[in-house]
């Protein structure tokens, strides 16, 4: 798959996405404006076309309801691993804001564990530099403790775009590079999101990453 297949198929994950979405508002009755107090959920599904490895998606959920934050996730410690967290939600500043989410969570399947983590964003203009880390306690063998990361640094020249580096930490499947850096490009239609990740542009065959989000 060239980057030139991997933009293309963003594009019309996207299309197909807003379509459905618009179909789902019109048949939809009108809802009253999200008060403060109210739950915020969003689905996100990261499709993996690495060398070496099957082909998989590691999907995650959260909610979130003013400070507390629900989050389960699968095949991200390992594959057919999942794991729960709660996590507390706060932010600082106006201008240059920074969200902040300290976590604490629970690994269990073919990886078993306890883990704090951490989200976290820095927004200024219309640049924003995003992380989420974690440190997988191994129960079963400690040697197999790990920290796992996920970074991005991206600018939206426009509100439907961005486009920026990426670099992860993981051991959902084997790699030569302890860090593997990259670059992605995010499509946005209301509240929808494609994203494609191109890790390791340097190999033969990189790492290829798909993402659709949605919140709501």
């Amino acid at each position: 798959m060239g980057i030139v297949r991997l933009a293309v198929l963003c594009v019309g994950l996207l299309a197909a996405a807003a379509c459905a979405e618009d179909a789902i508002g019109e048949s939809a009755s009108p809802q009253p404006k999200q008060a403060e107090t109210e739950w915020s959920f969003s689905a996100s599904a990261y499709t993996y076309f690495a060398p070496g490895i099957r082909d998989y998606v590691q999907p995650t959920i959260t909610a979130d309801r003013r400070w507390l934050h629900l989050e389960a996730r699968y095949n991200y410690a390992a594959l057919d691993a999942a794991s729960v967290w709660v996590g507390y939600n706060f932010s600082l500043g106006e201008k240059l804001l920074l969200d902040i989410t300290p976590m604490f969570g629970g690994v269990f399947g073919s990886t078993t564990g306890i883990a704090p983590g951490l989200r976290f964003s820095l927004k200024w203009w219309r640049l924003e530099l995003y992380a989420e880390g974690e440190y997988v306690f191994n129960t079963r063998e400690s040697a197999d403790s790990f920290f796992y990361l996920w970074s991005e640094l991206t600018v939206s020249p426009v509100d439907w775009l961005r486009a920026g580096l990426v670099a992860q930490r993981t051991r959902a499947y084997e790699s030569e590079l302890d860090i593997q850096r990259g670059f992605l490009l995010g499509l946005s239609y209301k509240q929808v999101e494609v994203a494609g990740h191109v890790f390791n542009p340097d190999k033969n065959p990189p790492t290829y990453v798909i993402s659709v989000r949605v919140d709501f």
